[in-house]
């Protein structure tokens, strides 16, 4: 159940989790510590659903549907620790619950739950740094291991199989006297010493995760080997949106069945191929100006149909989903005929310049409130470049007014998910240009 969970990009069982970590001055006495923390962590119980994690994945892969993976075994072994499933990154909702201490059994933070997440490290810009905070130095995940005398596994239930592992280090934060590639190394040489496993960077079976973010440090195990977001998009672009992100988003403007939804600047086209997978009572019209754009997006809406089509083993329905090249300013669409306009607005930075969206974001607002019906038609806009969307949406404020605001990281950048409401103005519209 935990992994169908759509906003979620990786999930780990928690096998402790420290608010506020006190690391020693010196590199020495810190690498130390962390080595130390091994022997002192309960890993019993966050290796039974590792166990159990493993198993239910080779059920799902010899047959379509496995025998109920919640049944109350199930729930008795993922509720064992108090600590159960956990997903990894960051990037909260600005209006989550900010008083949620402790992790809740086999829960995960995406955008289902309260505590939401909306994980994106390789979605919209890659850009490491971002000048609005240059205190958060975030380093790229680091593993570690070497090779040892191999004689059991004490994770395994009588298992002879030595078990191979690897760790890997996320770290976030200017105070710390290490890197994530030492930290890795040390604390990979302790589990090593503590279960005997053999260390392997690339075939691995178990993968422990050290995740430290300032002064906050989470010891987990992966239940993931490859991101969940990778699901729809086989054609890549330059920015490509995360699916997990893209959900996030669609989810944020509450679609009801046979809503429009509209993806004017659509890139691959993450947003609207997850809208129409996950939405397939709503239609969805995906556009974009870039001819490259278009044709990956058409590739990605033809790898997808494929993909249906093998599942179902028989003539697929096909998807309610549309793709056109056109100008975002110059929408071919009659006013006021689109429920929801969902989009991931260029940052400046690998599409555009910051100069360009100081015309570019006006212009799009006001064609956008043009189509969106007034009094009930919403949207959902990304942008990292907020110092001038919120001068557009000023200038707006008679089509637009401005929801709630939900912080993101994407890939290093911290940006901005808006929700807007169309008001019951009406928009002017652009005779000249029919």
């Amino acid at each position: 159940q935990v992994h169908r969970l759509r906003s979620v990009d990786n999930l780990f069982v928690v096998v402790q989790e420290f608010k506020d970590y006190q690391f020693k001055e010196s590199k020495e006495d810190a690498l130390k510590d962390l080595e130390d923390l091994v022997k002192k962590l309960s890993w019993t119980d966050p290796l039974k659903v590792w166990e159990l994690n493993n198993s239910l994945k080779k059920k799902k892969t010899k047959r379509k549907k496995p025998n109920n993976p919640q049944s109350p075994a199930s729930k008795e072994q993922l509720s064992d620790d108090g600590e159960g499933a956990d997903l990894k990154d960051t990037a909260k909702q600005e209006d989550c619950a900010p008083g949620a201490a402790g992790v809740e059994p086999a829960s995960s933070q995406g955008t289902e739950e309260t505590r939401g997440v909306a994980s994106q490290n390789g979605g919209e810009e890659e850009d490491e740094e971002d000048n609005e905070q240059p205190d958060a130095r975030e380093e790229p995940p680091a593993g570690a291991g070497g090779e040892s005398k191999a004689d059991g596994s004490q994770a395994g239930e009588g298992d002879a199989k030595v078990l191979r592992f690897r760790v890997t280090c996320n770290r976030a934060g200017e105070k710390h006297s290490f890197t994530s590639n030492e930290a890795a190394r040390d604390f990979g040489g302790a589990v090593q010493e503590h279960f005997h496993w053999k260390a392997d960077m690339t075939n691995f079976d178990v993968e422990v995760l050290l995740n430290i973010h300032n002064n906050e440090v989470v010891v987990g195990i992966a239940l993931t080997e490859e991101s969940l977001h990778r699901r729809n998009i086989t054609h890549f672009g330059p920015t490509t949106l995360r699916s997990t992100l893209a959900y996030g988003m669609l989810r944020l403007c509450d679609p009801q069945p046979t809503d429009i939804i509209v993806d004017p600047m659509c890139g691959t086209g993450a947003i609207p191929i997850e809208g129409a997978t996950e939405w397939p009572s709503c239609y969805h019209i995906a556009g974009d100006n870039n001819p490259q754009a278009v044709k990956r997006a058409a590739n990605n809406i033809c790898s997808l149909l494929k993909k249906k089509e093998n599942k179902e083993s028989s003539t697929s329905s096909g998807i309610p989903l549309d793709i056109i090249q056109w100008d975002i300013c110059n929408l071919p669409l009659r006013t006021g005929s689109v429920d929801i306009i969902v989009t991931d607005m260029p940052f400046g930075k690998r599409i555009g310049s910051k100069k360009k969206n100081w015309d570019l974001y006006p212009a799009c607002l006001m064609e956008m409130g043009r189509i969106c019906t007034p009094g009930t038609g919403r949207a959902v806009l990304l942008t990292q470049d907020k110092k001038c969307f919120a001068k557009a949406l000023s200038r707006m404020g008679h089509i637009w007014r401005k929801g709630q605001t939900v912080w993101v990281n994407v890939g290093g950048l911290h940006a901005a998910v808006y929700l807007l409401k169309r008001t019951w103005e009406r928009a002017e519209e652009k005779r000249a240009f029919w």
